[in-house]
C-alpha cells in the first residue's frame, strides 16, 4: 500500500465521525504496542494557543537534548504536518506502513477506530520507533473524553480556555474548563495560563481533588519574546518554560532564547510574500481579540482586505464584530471543507451587521487576489480550514480535506 492509498484509506475513516470516549482508544493503542512510550509525555489542552504552545514546548526540548515527538491537529495541508520527530513530519513511506499496520489490526472490529483514534496511534507508533523520549500530545477536541486522554502522561498543560465547540463541551466557560480540566492526571504536576476567574475556579477545584500541584504561569519582564508575533505569545512562552520547569528540564538560558527565536508555527500571523498577506488561523471569538492586538501592534493604524470563511457551526455573530476592528473590507469566500458557511450565506449575515464594503467570489483565487491588489494589507483569517486551502492554492499543491 503506498502512501496515497493509505491516506485514502484513513481519510475514509471520518465517516466514522467524533466518537468522544477512551475505551476504544485504550484498546486500540494496547494492541498496536502504543500505550506505554518510554518518554516523559506533555498532554496540553485548551481553547486557543495550544498549538504554538506545544510548538514551544517541543523547542526547548529540543534544545535541551531530547529527541522530541510532536502530535497536533488538524493539519493545514498535509496530513503528516500533525506527526513529528525532531521537527520532521513523518516520511510517506513510514507514514504508509504504519497506516497499513493500523489498517490490518483494526480490520473487522465491531466499533471501528475513528480517524483521530487512529492519527494518534500511528504518531505513538512513530515516536516509539524512533526512539522519542520527550512526547507532546496536543489535545483533538475538549480533553475529558478525547483519545489523547488515554495515555498516561507527567505533565498537564491548558492554555487559554474560551468559549469554542459548545455543542460537544457545554455553554458555559466552567462547563468547558470542566471538560479540559479533566486532563489532570493525579498526583501529576498542571501548570496552567492565566484564565477567566470562572475557568480557574473549576481548574482549581479539579486539581486539588486530584492532588496535583497547580502552578499559574505569568509573564513578566524576564520573559524573553519568542519569534512568532502577538503580545499574546509572550504569555505563551511562559506557560512553555514553566511547564520545562516543572520537568526539571529547562535548558540555560542561551539556549532557551536560540529556541524561542527560532520558533516558526504555520498559520499563527504568518507572513507570506512582500508586501504580505498574513495568515491566521482565528475561529473563535477569543482567538479574533488575539488577533486583532497582534494585528493593531503590526500594523498600527491600518485596517486590512480580510480573506474571511468560517465553519457554519461557529459562534460567527460573536466573532464578526472584533473582526470589524480590523477589517477595512470584507472578501468572502469558498472552501473545499463541507463544514464552511456559503460566501452568499456568509454575506447575508454580514448585511446588516458591517458597513465596510462586502465582496463575494466564487473562487478562493479570484478573492485572494483581490484582496492582495488592495491597497490594504491582506490578512486571511476565520477558519484553519480556509488556511489549509490558501497554502494549497499558493504552493501549487493537492490538499486532503478533514473534517478533525
Amino acid at each position: 500500500m503506498n502512501a496515497s492509498a493509505a491516506l485514502d484509506w484513513l481519510f475514509s475513516t471520518q465517516f466514522f465521525g467524533i466518537k468522544l470516549g477512551l475505551e476504544n482508544t485504550r484498546k486500540l493503542l494496547t494492541a498496536a504496542g502504543a500505550d506505554r512510550p518510554d518518554a516523559t509525555v506533555v498532554h496540553v489542552a485548551g481553547t486557543n494557543g495550544k498549538g504554538s504552545i506545544c510548538a514551544m514546548i517541543e523547542a526547548l526540548a529540543r534544545a535541551k537534548g531530547y529527541k522530541t515527538g510532536l502530535f497536533t491537529s488538524p493539519h493545514l495541508v498535509e496530513f503528516a504536518e500533525r506527526i513529528c520527530v525532531n521537527g520532521e513530519m513523518i516520511p510517506r513511506d513510514a507514514l504508509a506502513a504504519e497506516i497499513f499496520f493500523m489498517k490490518n489490526l483494526a480490520e473487522g472490529w465491531e466499533q471501528p477506530p475513528t480517524f483521530f483514534e487512529l492519527a494518534l496511534a500511528v504518531a505513538l507508533r512513530h515516536f516509539i520507533s524512533n526512539g522519542a523520549d520527550f512526547i507532546i500530545l496536543e489535545t483533538g477536541l475538549g480533553g475529558r473524553l478525547d483519545a489523547t486522554n488515554a495515555l498516561r502522561k507527567d505533565i498537564s498543560v491548558l492554555a487559554p480556555i474560551g468559549l469554542d465547540h459548545q455543542q460537544y463541551l457545554g455553554n458555559t466557560l466552567a462547563e468547558i474548563a470542566g471538560e479540559k480540566a479533566a486532563i489532570i492526571a493525579p498526583g501529576k504536576p498542571v501548570v496552567t495560563a492565566v484564565q477567566e476567574p470562572e475557568a480557574m475556579a473549576v481548574i482549581e477545584r479539579t486539581a486539588r481533588e486530584r492532588l496535583s500541584p497547580l502552578t499559574v504561569a505569568r509573564a513578566n519582564s524576564g520573559t524573553p519574546r519568542p519569534s512568532l508575533p502577538g503580545p499574546h505569545q509572550i504569555e505563551n512562552a511562559a506557560l512553555a518554560l514553566e511547564t520545562m520547569k516543572q520537568l526539571n528540564a529547562l535548558p540555560e538560558s542561551a539556549l532557551i532564547e536560540r529556541a524561542l527565536k527560532s520558533l516558526q508555527w504555520p498559520g499563527r500571523f504568518e507572513r507570506i510574500g512582500a508586501p504580505p498577506l498574513v495568515l491566521d488561523g482565528a475561529h473563535n471569538e477569543h482567538a479574533a481579540r488575539v488577533l486583532a492586538a497582534t494585528w493593531n501592534e503590526e500594523f498600527p493604524g491600518q485596517k486590512a482586505a480580510l480573506v474571511f470563511a468560517a465553519a457554519a457551526d461557529k459562534q460567527i455573530r460573536d466573532m464578526i464584530p472584533v473582526f470589524r476592528e480590523i477589517a477595512g473590507e470584507w472578501h468572502l469566500v469558498p472552501c473545499s471543507s463541507p463544514r464552511i458557511m456559503p460566501a452568499e450565506d456568509m454575506a447575508a449575515l454580514l448585511k446588516n451587521l458591517v458597513s465596510e464594503p462586502v465582496f463575494i467570489h466564487s473562487s478562493l483565487s479570484e478573492g485572494l487576489r483581490k484582496a492582495v491588489e488592495s491597497p490594504l494589507p491582506a490578512l486571511a483569517a476565520g477558519s484553519l480550514f480556509l488556511l489549509g486551502d490558501l497554502k494549497a492554492l499558493l504552493h501549487r499543491t493537492e490538499k486532503r480535506t478533514t473534517s478533525q
